[in-house]
């Protein structure tokens, strides 16, 4: 669990360095020739789900050894990434603490139980089975990072301005800070979590219009959308897997064991060397959800000194993947994750 500020830093400035020299020479490399692109995009990609990673452990306050230089460079990896980081990892601090317990948390997706599709209506089904088809991981991943963050800020403004009116007819005397931190939003849980919402949108909009202007909107925005597009499915679909396949840990409230959700709950992705190092060992899941503030750089030593001890885990490779997209239903009474009947599909 011991943090290693040296190692720390080393990986944020070898990684967000990366990742903008490699945004540079993506740029001028697309306005000599489109053709030149595609391997550039892939490293974006990569890297921009390595900045993703690397947030993610800020979010554990697990990167660095003090939490206030864990809450700015996450901040920093969120606007790199469009999302604000302390709401999302306020978030996942809940996914942890529930982990395999499906009445509480269903994941990414928010699945619905199989007794919940049989009555939803045959339109309603064909809807849900599109909605979670794996070719939604794009279009969906987009929403994720570019499109839902702006807008949770308008439709929870809107809803803070009539809180603030109704709040100041009461007594016109009302502090504004006040208001802001006693405001409630299905948006945004706490004022914490509105205003790094708040500065987020600012930095992020900020720099898509400082980008636009210097290299043209329409190259921006055609090689940004493919990126954040494709880099949040990446870090969706390496998610996805880790806790829905077969045989995982699917219980309900009642009997719910946390240690068996850490460990029958998440799976071992075995990935090639190259990619473990651009999700930042996350594959190594199983140690993560048994203790969250292990930093990303000792995640694999552990996973491996206590191999004996996590020998039920699942594994999973490459391979797999595809056929964990079909456990996308929890069979509550026999708390397991099951596939869509074939008579439904």
């Amino acid at each position: 669990m011991r943090s290693d500020d040296r190692l720390a830093t080393w990986q944020i400035l070898s990684t967000v360095g990366s990742y903008l020299l490699v945004w540079v020479i993506t740029v001028v490399a697309a306005r000599h020739s489109l053709w030149l692109t595609p391997p550039l995009l892939v490293l974006l990609v990569l890297l921009s789900g390595r900045c993703f990673s690397l947030m993610h452990d800020c979010g554990h306050s697990s990167l660095f050894s003090s939490k206030r230089v864990n809450r700015a460079v996450g901040f920093l990896l969120g606007v790199i990434n469009a999302i604000p980081q302390y709401p999302w990892s306020q978030g996942h601090a809940f996914h942890h603490k529930h982990n395999g317990n499906w009445d509480l948390y269903r994941g990414p997706s928010a699945l619905i139980s199989l007794e919940h599709y049989e009555q939803l209506s045959p339109r309603a089904q064909g809807v849900y089975r599109l909605l979670r088809h794996p070719l939604m991981l794009f279009p969906g991943g987009f929403f994720y990072l570019v499109i839902k963050p702006r807008l949770a800020l308008l439709l929870g403004s809107a809803q803070f301005l009539g809180h603030a009116a109704s709040s100041l007819r009461a007594d016109r005397r009302t502090p504004v800070p006040q208001l802001v931190m006693s405001f409630q939003s299905r948006h945004w849980y706490s004022g914490a979590e509105f205003i790094d919402l708040l500065l987020n949108n600012i930095c992020v909009i900020a720099s898509w219009v400082l980008l636009c202007h210097w290299i043209g909107a329409g190259l921006f925005w055609s090689l940004y959308a493919l990126v954040m597009a494709a880099s949040a499915a990446l870090f969706i679909c390496i998610f996805f897997v880790q806790h829905n396949f077969e045989g995982s840990y699917a219980h309900r409230s009642e009997g719910w064991d946390p240690l068996e959700g850490a460990i029958a709950g998440t799976s071992l992705l075995v990935l090639p060397g190259i990619l473990n190092w651009f999700t930042a060992d996350i594959g190594c899941h199983n140690i993560h959800h048994l203790c969250e503030r292990i930093p990303n750089y000792h995640l694999r030593a552990c996973q491996e000194r206590n191999a004996a001890l996590l020998s039920v885990a699942r594994r999973l490779t490459i391979a797999d993947i595809p056929h964990c997209f079909q456990y996308v239903l929890w069979n509550r009474e026999g708390e397991s994750l099951q596939a869509i009947p074939t008579a439904m599909a």
